[in-house]
């Protein structure tokens, strides 16, 4: 039962105890797999598009010319997985589970061809919530992430898909 809709979503990334927030907006494409796991795929707005606000208020564009970023995430009420790929210099991929210490993965990309690093870090998901009905409206990930046995901050994700 494959079936996909178009919704504008919101995606929401802040931490708890360190001044970090980023929200973005954008239209995603929702695949049903079946009656309780979906996919959602997005693409992030292109970053060149945006200008920063100096202190001496002059705009200035970024210096970057990054393509746009496609976001995939795998939706259940018991697991969800985000993958970020596409702008050739740093990608990622998290694994959340209620309960469960899991790997977020982070891949820079070398300046020479075929070479890169990844950074394994693990992440304990204190609570996962997927308000679904029939299909899904909220999503909310509460979690720590760890390198080692330093905790490196408390985060939330939270994903609002408007029917």
């Amino acid at each position: 039962m494959l079936t996909h809709y178009r919704y504008p979503v919101c995606l929401s990334f802040l931490s708890t105890d360190l001044p970090i927030c980023s929200e973005l907006e954008t239209v995603a494409t929702l695949y049903q797999k079946d009656e309780s796991r979906f996919h959602l795929l997005m693409t992030e707005p292109s970053i060149c598009d945006r200008t920063l606000l100096l202190a001496d208020r002059q705009e200035q564009r970024l210096p970057w010319d990054a393509t746009p970023r496609l976001l995939w995430l795998e939706l259940s009420p018991y697991r969800v997985t985000l993958s970020m790929q596409g702008n050739g210099q740093f990608s990622y991929r998290h694994f959340w589970e209620r309960g469960v210490y899991g790997l977020s993965r982070y891949w820079l990309q070398s300046s020479q061809f075929g070479q890169g690093d990844q950074l394994r870090l693990r992440n304990f998901t204190r609570n996962l919530t997927l308000e679904a009905s029939p299909l899904p409206r909220l999503l909310r990930i509460d979690y720590e992430l760890w390198s080692a046995s330093l905790v490196l901050g408390h985060y939330v994700l939270m994903l609002e898909i408007r029917h």
